[in-house]
């Protein structure tokens, strides 16, 4: 079974909702992306995405779009992202999927893409601009290397085309809890929950998992009622940046106070270790 497809399905048996976080792949600084990523792994979580910088991130807010700007200006390119993900997975079985942009892939060769990207042992693509009319080429290729592809559903999302989304996604259908970019802050009348639990009703051969605004355990708690797990990205990227920009605490002590908030958001909150 898929390394990611296992993960999720171990969490369900357990009875746990499954938890992903995002970060930028060379962020906040080329030397932390790495530790960063094993200090994520140790907070609890049951897949990891790891973001592709890009220029133009069309559908992130502000805190990654500024993750994304760092990265590239320390000079962060596709090449090294797959260099992390292979060091990453030399020491680590936690499922890992690339997330971001369309063009880069297209730029490298899909391909080419592809097939580097599995044997950087990535498990799978998130690609929020790819279309389904237009996904036959990454689909194939994807297969072809074994990755699994994930496509998006959103609250505007009609049931028919969840259902298409649904046959045509590998791994899981990832719900956006908002008409709008990462980081948008939720409302906790807003409807996500009529939407999600409609969304589980179509959803029926991948797991539905939930992501965009969700910055606390409450949040977690509250939209993956109706869904077998959550992603958190803007939320950790803001933390991180804090950490880096804006404490004097050494690179053990930042490590360590990412791991307990990774894991305050699955189980609840803990007490702040870190100084300013």
């Amino acid at each position: 079974m898929p390394r990611l497809s296992s993960a999720l399905d171990s969490a369900a048996a357990r009875g746990e909702k499954a938890m992903g976080m995002f970060l930028t792949s060379g962020f906040p600084d080329p030397p932390s992306t790495l530790p960063l990523l094993h200090a994520i792994e140790e907070g609890g979580v049951h897949f990891i995405e790891l973001g592709m910088p890009f220029s133009d991130p069309l559908g992130e807010g502000l805190p990654i779009q500024r993750s994304s700007e760092r990265a590239l200006r320390h000079g962060i390119r596709m090449r090294d992202t797959l260099r992390t993900a292979e060091a990453f997975r030399s020491r680590s079985d936690t499922p890992l999927l690339l997330m971001g942009y369309v063009n880069p892939i297209y730029r490298y060769g899909t391909g080419n893409f592809c097939r580097d990207a599995r044997s950087s042992g990535v498990d799978g693509l998130i690609l929020p601009d790819l279309p389904l009319e237009e996904s036959d080429a990454v689909f194939e290729a994807a297969g072809v290397a074994g990755l699994d592809l994930v496509h998006l559903i959103a609250p505007n999302t009609p049931n028919d085309r969840i259902e298409e989304i649904d046959e045509r996604s590998r791994g899981f259908v990832y719900a956006v809890s908002v008409t709008g970019l990462t980081g948008a802050r939720l409302d906790a009348n807003d409807g996500v929950l009529d939407y999600l639990e409609r969304a589980r009703r179509h959803v029926r051969r991948n797991k539905l998992v939930v992501g965009f605004g969700i910055r606390t355990h409450a949040d977690a708690a509250r939209l993956s009622r109706h869904t077998d797990g959550f992603v958190v990205g803007s939320a950790l990227v803001d933390e991180v940046e804090r950490l880096w920009d804006g404490t004097t605490s050494s690179m053990q002590e930042r490590l360590e106070h990412v791991q307990s908030f990774v894991r305050s958001l699955k189980f609840g909150p803990v007490p702040d270790q870190v100084a300013g």
